[in-house]
This record gives structure tokens, sequence and C-alpha cells, in this order.
């Protein structure tokens, strides 16, 4: 019988498997989005910066960061959600992720409710797969920045799911 891998490995390992997905966005880390990982929920953090206002008599969070942070949430969510069981039982390993990461999830359409301003400070978002099989996925997103139960934006998206190697 194995021994259970020890807590600290566990953590380290999923960490460098969320990093290395998320630097396969190059977006995500020019607006700055980083990720919270506690277990297998995961929030998306956008830190503010200058950069971002799109409006400066406001100030307001420019709507194409907004929909851009929503998009990239969905994106490595579905794509955690894909990676996860082969993660937990050790066929993929996060050292040669980088070189083996499956493609990414292609989006389809991607409707984005702006609910009120974005405003100068960090905003975190929270993705959530509604349906994901071999060929398609639906991802619900909520946005928010001092308090979850206030929304500042949301989307749907709709997204062309990777062909498997397997399939």
């Amino acid at each position: 019988m194995s021994r259970p891998e020890p807590v600290q490995q566990v953590k380290h390992r999923r960490d460098l498997a969320l990093k290395t997905l998320v630097d396969a966005v190059p977006y995500a880390g020019f607006l700055g989005i980083v990720f919270e990982r506690h277990g297998d929920e995961l929030t998306a953090v956008l830190p503010y910066d200058d950069k971002l206002i799109g409006n400066p008599v406001l100030p307001a969070l420019h709507g194409g960061v907004i929909a851009s942070f929503l998009e990239v949430a969905a994106i490595i969510e579905l794509s955690w959600a894909m990676l996860w069981d082969e993660l937990e039982s050790g066929r993929l390993r996060p050292e040669e992720m980088a070189a083996n990461l499956p493609r990414l999830p292609k989006t389809i359409d991607f409707t984005v409710d702006y609910l009120r301003t974005g405003l100068p400070r960090d905003g975190y978002a929270r993705a959530r797969v509604n349906r994901s099989g071999r060929r398609y996925a639906s991802v619900h997103v909520e946005a928010w920045q001092d308090n979850r139960a206030r929304l500042f934006a949301q989307a749907t998206g709709h997204f062309l799911m990777p062909q498997r190697a397997d399939g």
C-alpha cells in the first residue's frame, strides 16, 4: 500500500499546475490577473492598475478589461476542471505540463452584463462550469469588488472543447 503524498507536496503540485495553466494565457499576465486556489476552487483576481482605467473622469475600469477578465476566468476554470482528475491521479505531472499542455477551449460566444461601474480597485471573479461535454461547454462568471453580493459584471460563455488525443 502506498503512503499518501504529504500535504505540502500536494499543495505545491497543484499550485505549479495552476501557474503553468495561467502562464499559457499571456493576456492574463498583461492584465495582471492571478488566481487564488483553495482545493479545486479558483478565484480570479484583477489587481488594480492605472492602465486598466477606460474613463478617467469617473474613473472606471475599461469595459474591454472587464470582459477580458471574465473570459480569462472562464477559460482557466474550464481548463482547470478538465485537468483536475488527471492531475490528482498523477497521470499529468505539473513539471511536464508546459511541454504537454492540452489546447485551451476556444470561445464560441461570450455575453457580458455590465451591472455597475467597475471602480478603481481590485476585482474578483468566480466561474462555474454549467455544462461540459466532449465538444462543447457552457460557463457562467460573476465579478465583484468589495462585496460579493454586489456584482459589477457577469458573463455567460460557450466554448468549443479541444479534441483529446484519445478521442
